[in-house]
């Protein structure tokens, strides 16, 4: 007997409970109701089941956030076959590498981006839907494309009846199943796929549904193929009865403060570099100003003035938010201070795909400034270090919301874990006598972009060493932004006999053509030229540790 319920379970009660209520929503778009999401899940089991779908089989899904992102996830889900969410913002030729990589044998997507994909390099692919409109895309024989043609066919013949709440009913007896295999990035060459099961998800849904707030409505806005979009913004709401809105859309500073309006959040899930831009542009003026400084020293007074800016805060954002999380990266210090002081309901918190995300969180009411908060409690996790209170050690985690590992890819799952079985996360940190843990710096040579997406320099560096007249690079972050430092190839340089302005010009063309091939979340900011070659190990491989 499992100590908690299956998040299966959880979602198949708040449909039966909330079925006439709004679940999944596009903002200006389509929205359906929980009876509407389960009718729509049962008709596509109904057509997996006659197409010859086994559970464990591999559906990938490569498509815009939306409603109907999150109905095809689940259609899948719920059946059993294995989810692959691959990032919307991945090229189409990674996106079909990452389907053949997966043995993905369906697919969701957009119609644009399928049009842009190469069939040939998904074998076997039997058949691709458009997610805008549920129209088959592809069909692998015309057997298969007269199976889609009859779904509602099929579920008028089952539900002679009617299809209503009791007849929900979603499979839980599948705890170390394989659910999901969410690839970290957009890699060709030796791609990590972190496969997790039900239990990894069960464990976060408990642990969030007893630890964050719950709540009407909530606004999406983070990517759903990254694990803190899809479990903190969506699963775990949905299986609360929440109503889940995204903005069909990008997220501008416009589109986003209307949707707030609109929707007005219980919770806000976002990344410390929107909270600083806000900082910035809405706070700082204000607190600046010559006049408000004056009454900030009067005691009393200055209590009064921090509350009208932490509540106009709020009411930007709808004025129903009762905690912002933030995650993916640290907050300014400067920017955290007044957060205290006004009493802003925030917290920052911690965790990794291979963590279903969550790692670490504490309630706004009890975080600990500079901290990523507490362990969650369905796992444990150390220092490796000799004094994990004052000495930095990588942290390392293990419990029932950890990875079983990476698909076909024995040796990077080797390498994840230690002797005993923790997860090695890569990043150092200390814990204080109450459990707080404080994040020093990565171990790995990753980027972690100020949104929250991973960039492994390795990936950037091959593209760069791609473009005409590159010799060798390294790619490094500087305050946030994406620079690469280049070593120009002399030979080839004099062989084309370029003269000094065209030279000049080289490193504006690199980072031009090196961007057309790089999703917009790791777009180069700057490309610099040095003026030797880069310092080599006894292996050949360039010392990054040496550059910045």
């Amino acid at each position: 007997m499992e100590k908690y319920p299956h998040y299966l379970e959880r979602l198949q009660n708040a449909t039966r409970k909330y079925w006439d209520k709004a679940a999944l929503n596009t903002l200006g778009g389509v929205s359906y109701t929980y009876g509407q999401m389960a009718t729509q899940i049962e008709k596509f089991h109904l057509v997996f089941e006659k197409m010859g779908i086994k559970k464990g089989e591999k559906i990938a899904l490569y498509a815009r956030n939306g409603a109907c992102w999150g109905m095809a996830y689940l259609a899948v889900n719920t059946y059993e076959t294995v989810i692959v969410p691959l990032l919307a913002d991945f090229t189409p030729e990674n996106a079909s590498f990452l389907v053949n990589h997966s043995e993905s044998i369906g697919l969701f997507t957009n119609e644009d981006k399928f049009k842009q994909m190469d069939l040939a390099k998904m074998p076997d692919l039997k058949f691709a839907v458009d997610v805008d409109t549920w129209n088959l895309l592809y069909a692998a024989t015309d057997e298969l494309a007269a199976v889609y043609a009859q779904m509602d066919d099929l579920f008028a013949a089952k539900w002679t009846d009617g299809f209503g709440p009791e007849d929900v009913v979603f499979p839980t007896d599948n705890w170390d199943n394989l659910s999901t295999i969410n690839y970290t990035s957009g890699s060709t060459g030796d791609p990590k796929g972190v496969m997790l099961i039900y239990r990894n998800f069960s464990s976060i849904v408990d642990y969030s549904q007893r630890h964050v707030p719950a709540g009407d409505k909530m606004v999406s806005m983070l990517p759903m193929a990254h694990m803190y979009g899809l479990v903190i913004e969506f699963i775990y709401p949905l299986c609360n009865g929440t109503a889940i809105y995204w903005l069909g859309k990008a997220p501008t500073p416009a589109t986003l403060l209307k949707a707030f309006a609109e929707v007005k959040p219980y919770l806000l899930i976002t990344v410390p570099l929107v909270m600083e831009k806000i900082y910035k542009s809405k706070i700082k003026p204000t607190l600046d100003k010559p006049a408000v400084k004056f009454l900030l020293k009067v005691p009393g007074l200055n209590q009064i003035i921090y509350k009208k800016v932490k509540d106009g805060l709020v009411q930007a954002f709808g004025g129903n938010v009762q905690e912002f999380i933030m995650g993916g990266a640290a907050l300014n210090p400067e920017v955290e201070k007044i957060f205290k002081k006004i009493k802003f309901p925030y917290l920052v918190g911690y965790g990794m795909t291979e963590a279903c995300p969550l790692l670490a969180y504490e309630h706004w009411t009890k975080y600990v400034p500079g901290s990523c908060g507490k362990a969650v409690d369905c796992a444990t996790v150390r220092i490796d270090s000799e004094d994990p209170q004052h000495i930095a050690g990588e942290i390392q985690a293990k419990g029932e919301n950890i990875t079983i590992g990476y698909f076909k890819n024995p040796e990077a799952s080797a390498n994840a874990f230690t002797a005993d079985g923790y997860l090695r996360t890569g990043d150092l940190g200390i814990m204080d006598k109450d459990g707080n843990i404080f994040i020093k710096g990565r171990s790995k040579s990753m980027i972690l972009t100020a949104n929250g997406q991973n960039v492994y320099p390795e990936e950037l560096e091959a593209i760069v060493n791609n473009q005409p007249y590159v010799s060798e690079s390294v790619v490094v972050d500087r305050a946030g932004k994406i620079v690469a430092l280049v070593y120009l190839d002399k030979d080839a340089i004099k062989a084309a006999g370029l003269d000094e302005e065209t030279v000049a010009d080289l490193p504006e063309k690199i980072r031009s053509g090196a961007n057309r091939h790089l999703p917009g979340y790791s777009q180069i900011a700057k490309v610099e030229p040095v003026l030797v070659p880069f310092e080599k190990t006894p292996k050949m491989s360039i010392k990054r540790f040496l550059y910045k």
